[in-house]
């Protein structure tokens, strides 16, 4: 879809506020589109008044601006990633990607309500972003076309890159807050912070370039570690140190405690892009990084092993499906039901110390009627519970079986050979 398409029309943007959102909105004025803008709170560190970014987007040309309510929308998503511990390639949360199709469902809604059937976004055609969008509205709304004006030659002729928006931003009077100085890029929601870009291209740039929005670097955290009971019902965490809360909650909390610690923040990944290339990124999630180690300390006591063996593979399956774009395709669907049932079966109280980024194990508790397979008496080496060491002789020699044939009939072959 090229610009000269849009002329005269009404379409629908997802904007943040930032530089492009800002530069592209004004842009589409001035080329005789008019621009319905539509920015979802997502609890944003980095944005903390989103009237301002309504004011912002109106200020640039926007015909109108409005902002959808999302924090409850992304805990559950976030939850979802947690329930599958679903992160991908060195250890990253997929907080972005998650948020993605949180904005594309909430926004297609919005759109759908204006009687708007072209959604613009300002992803960049190197990135994963344009493929969460497109293909989240493809499979949720297939009737809204989608406009890429970084893939828009149109688009392309007039901006080179930020430099270029800066200056165009300058030219009109925008109010925008980037600058051409900016060291890296930032994008933030209540699950996570990601760094990259500018400077952070450099592999000789050290991560600690970052300034933590979310918490302290691990050894600026206190010297006094911290425990903490995260109770779990269900698979879902309903309350902090015995104090209930809603799940958008929890994960605000989880933030600020893990964060005072340095959990979660800074993790260094050079990732497989979806689009082919490797990109460098900086993390971080203390909420997600508590809340998902805490509920693997859980999950560990009800799964048996195959269980587990299908669990660790619907885990990388989603993770990756979750990146790449398909978060709404039959395969994670269908995938997410069976984390799903796996989940309802989660409940008890972990209890953690956080310690300069570290968050271990301290105990569990509240598991008597919850159905967990762990059992101290049969794991004991002593003479307790109802596994006899001596029912381990026919175990053995059964197992002994292919050991046996192998060492008879196929090593002395292999030997000769």
């Amino acid at each position: 879809m090229r610009v000269e398409e849009l002329k005269g029309k009404r379409v629908g943007g997802l904007v943040s506020g930032g530089l492009d959102s800002c530069t592209i909105t004004h842009w589409l004025r001035a080329q005789g589109v008019e621009p319905h803008c539509f920015t979802v709170d997502l609890g944003q560190p980095d944005e903390p008044d989103l009237d301002a970014v309504r004011q912002r987007m109106l200020a640039c040309g926007a015909a109108s601006a409005h902002i959808l309510p999302g924090q409850e929308a992304l805990a559950e998503a976030g939850l979802s990633v947690v329930q599958a511990q679903a992160k991908y390639e060195g250890g990253y949360w997929n907080t972005t990607a998650i948020a993605r199709y949180v904005t594309t469902r909430l926004a297609i809604g919005a759109l759908r309500e204006q009687h708007l059937d072209v959604l613009f976004h300002g992803a960049t055609g190197r990135g994963n972003d344009q493929v969460r969008f497109q293909l989240a509205t493809a499979m949720l709304a297939p009737e809204i076309a989608v406009y890429a004006p970084w893939r828009d030659p149109a688009m392309l002729d007039t901006f080179g890159g930020r430099k270029e928006m800066v200056e165009y931003a300058t030219a009109y009077g925008l109010p925008i807050k980037a600058s051409v100085e900016q060291i890296y890029s930032t994008d933030a929601n209540l699950l996570g912070l990601t760094h990259e870009a500018g400077q952070l291209e450099a592999l000789e740039t050290p991560a600690t370039l970052v300034t933590p929005e979310m918490g302290l670097w691990p050894w600026e955290a206190p010297d006094e570690p911290q425990l903490l009971r995260l109770t779990w019902q269900a698979g879902r965490p309903v309350a902090l140190d015995g104090v209930g809360s809603s799940l958008a909650e929890v994960f605000r909390r989880a933030n600020r405690i893990a964060g005072r610690h340095g959990i979660g923040i800074g993790r260094h990944v050079v990732e497989n892009r979806f689009v082919g290339i490797k990109s460098r990124g900086v993390y971080e999630a203390p909420g997600m990084e508590l809340i998902g180690q805490a509920y693997e300390y859980l999950l560990q006591l009800y799964l048996d092993r195959r269980a587990r063996e299908l669990f660790d593979h619907l885990s990388r399956y989603l993770a990756v499906q979750i990146y790449q774009g398909y978060w709404y395709d039959l395969g994670t669907t269908a995938a997410l039901a069976a984390v799903e049932r796996i989940a309802t079966l989660v409940s008890g109280t972990v209890t953690l110390r956080l310690f300069k980024g570290n968050v271990v194990f301290e105990g569990a508790s509240e598991l008597e009627d919850s159905g967990a397979l762990y059992a101290a008496d049969d794991a004991s080496m002593e003479r307790v519970g109802t596994f006899d060491h001596a029912d381990a002789e026919g175990f053995l020699r059964v197992l002994g079986v292919p050991a046996r044939n192998f060492a008879l009939r196929l090593l002395p072959r292999l030997n000769r050979e």
